[in-house]
């Protein structure tokens, strides 16, 4: 990394703060979870910049693409991040099976409609960000290390996260970054190619990639954000979007209760 390059004080930041948030919260370090994806390979080199000798990387396959976790390993290899693989699939199949065992008592059509079908998958794929949260979680309190979490500006303006998923999580490093600068930070950190070329994807099911499930390309998004200039189809859809997924981005509302006078 050069020592003139405009990003160096950016990765200097976010290092520092990193640093900063473990210390508030009497940590000892960070882990994270290490998907193959850009996101998490930036937020894996800063937390091994952060605390060379106290972050964890966590693979956490289920019934996932093999090039993600080559990716991931690669990621962790080239960046001397200490790992550790953790098969979710056995895991995510038994639960699945309990799941759809049983067939709650609800109401006649509740459950019906042209959009059944597309809720189901999504609460199938939406089982595994879950599962992998409690697992981050599982070693972070081992180790009382905090989660740091790989949502970036973008993704987390319109809700393209899972709640209590990969949305779970103690800190964001590139929550105030979009995509386009999560690429330049890659570039610069020297993350592989490799995965600097692979398209953005959750890995929820076969071929998924994030601009087709967000219906947008991340170029409108981060303009849209950075500039506040977009098509109006596309201001319409980012801003249905972002209001659609405000429960996402705030903690759950406490009812007011009005308790009556003690006679």
């Amino acid at each position: 990394m050069s020592g003139s390059n405009p990003l160096r004080p950016v990765v200097d930041g976010l290092v520092g703060w990193m640093r900063q948030q473990v210390h508030e919260a009497g940590a000892a370090g960070i882990v994270v979870g290490l998907s193959g994806g850009i996101d998490s390979a930036v937020v894996g080199a800063l937390a091994r910049r952060a605390f060379p000798d106290r972050c964890l990387g966590l693979i956490m396959p289920c019934h996932s693409d093999p090039a993600d976790e080559a990716d991931a390993r690669l990621l962790a290899e080239h960046e001397g991040i200490p790992w550790m693989r953790v098969d979710l699939t056995p895991v995510y199949d038994r639960l699945a099976e309990a799941l759809e065992r049983g067939e709650p008592s609800l109401p006649p059509g509740t459950d019906a409609g042209t959009g059944r079908e597309v809720r189901n998958r999504l609460a199938a794929a939406n089982v595994k960000p879950r599962l992998r949260m409690m697992t981050v979680y599982y070693w972070a309190n081992r180790l009382n290390y905090l989660v740091a979490g790989t949502g970036n500006r973008s993704e987390l303006y319109v809700g393209y996260f899972t709640k209590y998923g990969d949305g779970g999580v103690d800190l964001l490093p590139l929550g105030n970054l979009v995509k386009r600068q999560v690429y330049a930070l890659a570039e610069f950190l020297g993350i592989p190619e490799r995965i600097r070329q692979r398209p953005p994807s959750a890995g929820l099911w076969p071929a998924q990639t994030d601009e087709a499930e967000m219906g947008l390309t991340y170029a409108v998004l981060d303009g849209y954000l950075l500039t506040g200039q977009a098509s109006p189809d596309a201001r319409e859809r980012i801003e249905r979007l972002h209001d659609a997924s405000a429960h996402k981005r705030s903690l759950p509302p406490i009812a007011p209760v009005d308790w009556p006078p003690e006679e």
